[in-house]
C-alpha cells in the first residue's frame, strides 16, 4: 500500500522535510498502548510487567511480541495476542487527545516551507484515528502505516517510505520520535533526529539511543524551534538553497 498524500508538496527549490512519529510524540497515547498490550498478554497468559510493555511501545507490534515473550513459546497465540490489542485499543480512539503544540508545530513546519510526513508505524485504523485526533491534515503532506514498511521500526523502512513520499532526501529531514526505536531508525539513516520525552522515555535514554536533541513535548520543540535542528531546515528552507 503507498502511503497516503494528504496535500501537495511544494516543488520550488530542493525539498527539505520533517517526519514525525505520531503515537507518545504529537498524541498522548503511549501508555494506552502499553495497558491495551498489558490486557492483551494477560488474555493469552502472560503476565508482562507494564514497564517492560512500554520500554518497547514504538516497535512494531510483531516485534514487540517477540521481544517480550519466551522464544520457546507456542506462537500460534501471537496473532491473538496482536487483534486483542488492536480491539483494546480501539476502543480507546474516543479519548486520544494531541499534546499541547501537537497541532501548532505541525502548522509551523508547514507554513516555514517544509513538507511534513507522518512517519509512523501504526496500523492503519489506529493511524486513521490519531489524524482524527490531530486534526491537522491541512498541514501533512504524507502518512505512512504499517501497510508500508516489511520491517517495523527500529529498521528504518517506515522513515524510507515517508521520505520517498514527500521526495526529501535523508539528509534534508529531522525526525521527531518519543521512543528509543525512533531515534535508532534515524540513526540508520543519517538522520539527524529530535527526542520527546512525553512518551515517557528519559532525556538520557533518547540521548543514548541517539537523540541530537531532547525536547519536553511539541509546545517545548516549538518554542525553542528556531534554534532547533527543524530551525535550521527552515533557515535553508527560507534562503532558497
Amino acid at each position: 500500500m503507498d502511503p497516503q498524500h494528504l496535500g501537495p508538496v511544494a516543488v520550488t527549490g530542493r525539498r527539505r522535510g520533517v517526519l514525525f512519529d505520531v503515537d507518545g510524540t504529537l498524541v498522548d497515547s503511549s501508555y494506552i498502548h502499553t495497558l491495551a498490550w498489558w490486557q492483551a498478554f494477560r488474555q493469552q497468559g502472560h503476565d508482562v510487567p507494564m514497564a517492560s510493555i512500554h520500554h518497547c511501545v514504538g516497535m512494531g507490534g510483531d516485534r514487540l511480541v517477540d521481544s517480550l515473550l519466551p522464544q520457546g513459546r507456542d506462537r500460534n497465540a501471537d496473532a491473538e495476542i496482536l487483534a486483542s490489542h488492536a480491539a483494546l485499543f480501539a476502543s480507546s480512539w474516543a479519548v486520544l487527545r494531541p499534546f499541547d503544540g501537537a497541532r501548532d508545530l505541525l502548522a509551523q513546519c508547514h507554513f516555514g516551507g517544509l513538507a511534513v510526513a507522518l512517519a509512523s508505524s501504526a496500523r492503519t485504523p489506529d493511524l486513521l484515528a490519531t489524524r482524527r485526533v490531530l486534526g491537522s491534515d491541512a498541514h501533512i503532506h504524507a502518512a505512512t502505516s504499517a501497510n508500508d514498511a516489511k520491517a517495523s521500526k527500529p529498521a528504518p523502512d517506515i522513515l524510507v517510505a515517508a521520505l520517498e513520499a514527500v521526495g526529501v532526501q535523508s539528509a534534508d529531514a529531522v525526525y521527531v520520535g518519543d521512543a528509543v526505536w525512533d531515534m535508532q531508525a534515524a540513526g540508520a539513516l543519517g538522520m539527524p533526529a529530535i527526542g520527546l520525552t512525553c512518551g515517557g522515555t528519559s532525556a538520557a535514554e533518547l540521548r543514548e539511543a541517539g537523540a541530537a536533541e531532547v525536547y519536553s513535548g511539541p509546545r517545548d520543540l516549538l518554542d525553542n524551534l528556531q534554534s532547533s535542528a527543524i530551525g535550521r531546515l527552515l533557515s535553508a528552507s527560507s534562503a532558497g538553497g
